[in-house]
């Protein structure tokens, strides 16, 4: 197919460009594949360049010959662009909703563009799993890689390697996947070098209503528990739920051949339920109407923050079973790509300081969301302005994010990388001129060939010039564990995604660059006083200090 049938009007003049906080814009209107584009002629007037995949809705409406386009956009944006000709306006509207709902993968932007930038690290191979694995290999034997999984044959959602124990061989493994939803075997997420204790992910047994059971999965369990000592199994559904599955062929861990294991339920919201919950939340932030019990009201009803806090106690809980309990944990919800990774992903930047700075955090979304197979491409098909609703499209990942953000606010300190990071990973998981977040797992990827057709956001984001951008000027290395809270008074908003339409960005930006200059300046203070006492200790260890007169 060719892009050039979709554009019916590439180019229209005479367009004004309608943006909160900012003037309106007179320009040209240009269509491309992949971009919406406004140019002006103006001086000092800032372009629009936007992806035709950030696009979630538009709307249209006419005044006589005067047509008007209302553009939704993925990351929350609503623009407008007023257009001369109800003819133009129509061709307009019809070429974006075409190029903004493409079916085929391998028409989409990252692969077609190319870098204007020089590439100084290949973001493909930052984060392989053997690397991580030689992380744990010094602190313990007790574990192996597995390439059981290299043709995708046993678990396709799984990577081609894992990490499972070592008293337990490939076979094993190959039947275990037979008693897991989907195929995905309990493996190894985290190690905890303090006290060996461990997390593994897993989807649900299959045990359904006959109780089927499975020695090697049984086995496999308790290959991670040291003597003497019990384990948590955290399911991240309500026991009413897991009930339920049990007729649909799933299940739970029955206690009769798990006596080693506690199971724990805490019921975490998944699918339409999450959707909703940003559509009525970002419908709350763009109220107009300025009553405050109306934005308190919706707010609440959103139960947006409700759901931050399930996750958040979920992730306190098993971080709390590893470091305080002394115990080994497996999480699982039904099928483990969602909730599950927002509680393992939690865990580790509580337990993890690694976690915490900028490679380690990249190297926790590689293998706790992309290798761990979250459906990127479904959840984040469509984001809360779009009304054709598939039962797929989840805003999990922005979920676990908005997590991050809470326990960044708590502790701004011991973060090495600061909100903008955390905005960026957004925006690129729903709208990119990278390949990292296409598709649903590593064997999608594989298909698709993005390593060699696409570019990392890895090898963007780790250069120097960018990284300067993402990097939290008050960071300083902190190597406990931090114990966020998640009483409700502790939760807020997270402004900088949901109102930062809402508000002017710019006075944002020159108060943070601001705060960034007087903490500069605040450390050069401290380098001259510290070179200042140096001098003052050389001066009294050599002659002593005279006293004055």
């Amino acid at each position: 197919m060719e892009f050039a049938e979709l554009i019916k009007t590439p180019r229209v003049d005479n367009v004004v460009l309608h943006r909160p906080f900012y003037p309106a814009v007179e320009g040209t209107l240009c269509l491309t594949g992949h971009h919406l584009i406004l140019s002006s002629r103006q001086d000092n007037t800032e372009e629009l360049w936007l992806l035709h995949s950030n696009i979630d809705a538009i709307d249209k409406r006419f005044v006589g010959p005067l047509g008007t386009i209302i553009v939704k956009c993925k990351d929350f944006r609503i623009i407008q662009l007023d257009i001369p000709g109800m003819e133009e306006c129509l061709n307009i509207a019809s070429s974006i909703e075409a190029l903004s709902t493409l079916d085929s993968i391998t028409l989409m932007y990252p692969f077609f563009y190319r870098p204007m930038f020089e590439v100084i690290e290949d973001g493909w191979h930052s984060f392989l799993p053997e690397q991580e694995f030689e992380l744990y290999s010094s602190a313990t034997s007790e574990w192996r890689l597995s390439y059981v999984n290299k043709e995708f044959a046993v678990c396709p959602s799984y990577p081609p390697i894992v990490i499972v124990p070592k008293s337990i061989d490939d076979e094993a493994l190959r039947k275990v996947a037979t008693f897991r939803h989907g195929g995905r075997f309990p493996i190894l997420s985290y190690y905890h070098k303090k006290n060996g204790m461990v997390i593994m992910r897993s989807g649900q047994p299959l045990t359904g209503t006959n109780g089927r059971r499975c020695k090697e999965d049984e086995k496999l369990i308790n290959a991670t528990l040291r003597a003497g000592k019990r384990g948590y199994i955290i399911d991240t559904r309500s026991l009413n739920v897991a009930q339920q599955a049990r007729a649909k062929g799933g299940g739970f861990e029955q206690e009769a051949h798990y006596p080693q294991w506690r199971r724990i339920h805490k019921s975490i919201e998944r699918y339409h339920i999450l959707q909703e919950s940003l559509i009525k939340l970002v419908e709350a932030c763009n109220d107009q109407t300025h009553n405050m019990d109306r934005w308190l009201s919706k707010l609440e009803s959103s139960n947006w923050l409700t759901h931050i806090k399930e996750i958040l106690t979920t992730a306190c809980l098993a971080a709390q079973c590893i470091d305080r309990e002394g115990a080994s944990i497996l999480i699982h919800g039904t099928e483990g790509t969602d909730s599950t990774l927002q509680v393992t992903s939690l865990a580790q930047i509580i337990l993890e300081p690694r976690s915490r700075t900028i490679r380690g955090f990249e190297a926790l979304i590689e293998r706790e969301w992309l290798q761990a197979g979250h459906p990127f491409q479904q959840r984040c098909a469509q984001s809360a302005y779009c009304n054709s609703k598939q039962k797929w499209e989840s805003p999990v990942f922005l979920l676990f994010l908005d997590c991050v953000w809470q326990i960044l606010r708590q502790f701004p300190c011991s973060f090495e990388f600061n909100e903008n990071f955390l905005i960026m990973l957004f925006e690129h998981s729903y709208a990119s001129q990278f390949g990292t977040f296409l598709g649903n797992n590593e064997s999608e990827r594989c298909k698709l060939k993005l390593q060699q057709k696409t570019m990392s956001l890895w090898s963007w984001v780790n250069r120097p010039s960018e990284l300067s951008k993402f990097t939290n000027p008050l960071f300083e290395a902190n190597n406990l564990v931090i114990w966020p809270s998640v009483a409700p008074q502790s939760l807020q908003l997270w402004e900088g995604i949901f109102l930062r339409w809402n508000r002017s960005s710019k006075y944002l930006d020159e108060a943070y660059e601001e705060m960034v200059n007087i903490i500069d300046y605040n450390k050069e203070l401290q380098a001259k006083v510290n070179i200042l006492r140096r001098q003052l200790a050389e001066l009294e260890t050599e002659d002593g200090i005279q006293e004055s007169p």
